[in-house]
C-alpha cells in the first residue's frame, strides 16, 4: 500500500544513486571534471549516454565548446576526488592542478580518461535539451575503456553526499 507524501520525502528513497565524473576541455584547453548524479543510458544502438548538468555549472560552457566529453564511472577509492570535483568550479580553479588524480589521454576525442575509474566512455555531443534548472547532454559513445584491475563503483549511499561502494 502507498501513502501520499511530499516529493522531498519520497525522493530520499533513491539511494544508492550512481554518480559519474564528466570531463570536457574549456577554451584554454584545460580539462574540467565535474561530479554528477543524474546520468543514464540513452540508446543501445548506437550506444549513447546522457548527463544532466545544472545550468549554473561551468561544465555547460566546456561541453558546448569542445563538442565532446568523457563519462567516467569512479571507483570507490575515488571518493575524495569525486567530492572535490563536485564542490569546486572550473571557472575559478584548474581542478586537476589542485587535486592529484591519475589521468591519461582519451583515444578518440580531445579529453582525458581517469586512470583509477572503473570505466571511461568517450562521447561526442549529439544533442542537448533544457530540463528545468538543468541541461541534458546526450553523447554518442565512440570509445569505451575498463580498468585492468577489478574495482568497485562509487555511489552516493545517503543524503549529505555520503559516498561508498555498492
Amino acid at each position: 500500500m502507498q501513502k501520499n507524501v511530499e516529493y522531498q520525502e519520497a525522493i530520499k528513497t533513491k539511494y544508492p544513486e550512481q554518480i559519474v565524473i564528466a570531463i570536457a576541455k574549456d577554451k584554454a584547453g584545460r580539462a574540467n571534471p565535474v561530479t554528477l548524479g543524474w546520468t543514464m543510458i540513452a540508446s543501445g544502438t548506437p550506444p549513447m549516454m546522457a548527463i544532466a548538468v545544472a545550468k549554473k555549472h561551468y561544465s555547460i560552457e566546456t561541453i558546448r565548446h569542445s563538442k565532446c566529453f568523457t563519462i567516467c564511472y569512479p571507483s570507490s577509492e575515488m571518493a575524495e576526488a569525486a567530492l572535490f570535483f563536485g564542490s569546486k568550479s572550473g571557472r575559478d580553479a584548474d581542478k586537476f592542478a589542485e587535486f592529484d588524480c591519475k589521468t591519461e589521454p582519451a583515444k578518440e576525442i580531445d579529453s582525458v580518461l581517469l586512470g583509477d575509474a572503473v570505466a571511461n566512455f568517450e562521447c561526442t555531443l549529439e544533442s542537448e535539451a533544457e530540463a528545468g534548472d538543468h541541461i541534458i547532454f546526450v553523447g554518442k559513445i565512440i570509445a569505451s575503456h575498463t580498468n585492468t584491475e577489478p574495482k568497485k563503483r562509487l555511489y552516493v549511499v545517503g543524503p549529505g553526499h555520503k559516498l561508498g561502494a555498492v
